[in-house]
């Protein structure tokens, strides 16, 4: 079986409820991240919620990474899917945990467009 991607999904609590409400912080945390650990950076958007709370996603060529933010639960809930390759998840991963100061988090590793080996063709036809 071939995966086409990998989506790893974040789930952040004991966070610095003050660093999940800046959404300034926010974004060059997920920039830093992005770049530090191969990622080609191909667009951004962010918003910041009234009374708290930061959403925003990374377009990245290889795909995203994206977050929410809950500052009154110190928590965020961020994921990161990628389906090219130089990209490293799993150290982007790392980086946004520790810019957050999460201190009980998880990451949950699933793979996307599971395909057979032996039936996987990127210039398949679809039949009609």
């Amino acid at each position: 079986m071939k995966a086409l991607g990998t989506h790893l999904l974040l789930e952040l609590k004991e966070c610095n409820p003050e660093l999940l409400d800046d959404l300034e912080y926010i974004r060059n945390s997920l920039m830093e991240a992005a770049n530090k650990t191969g990622a080609t950076i191909i667009g951004q958007s962010f918003h910041q919620f009234s009374p708290q709370g930061v959403t925003g996603v990374i377009a990245i060529a290889e795909s995203h990474l994206c977050i929410h933010t809950w500052p009154e639960f110190g928590y965020a809930a961020a994921d990161i899917f990628t389906c090219g390759e130089g990209f490293k998840p799993k150290e982007a991963a790392l980086l946004i945990v520790g810019s957050l100061e999460s201190k009980d988090y998880s990451i949950t590793e699933v793979e996307r467009g599971v395909l057979p080996a032996s039936t996987y063709s990127p210039i398949k036809q679809l039949s009609q």
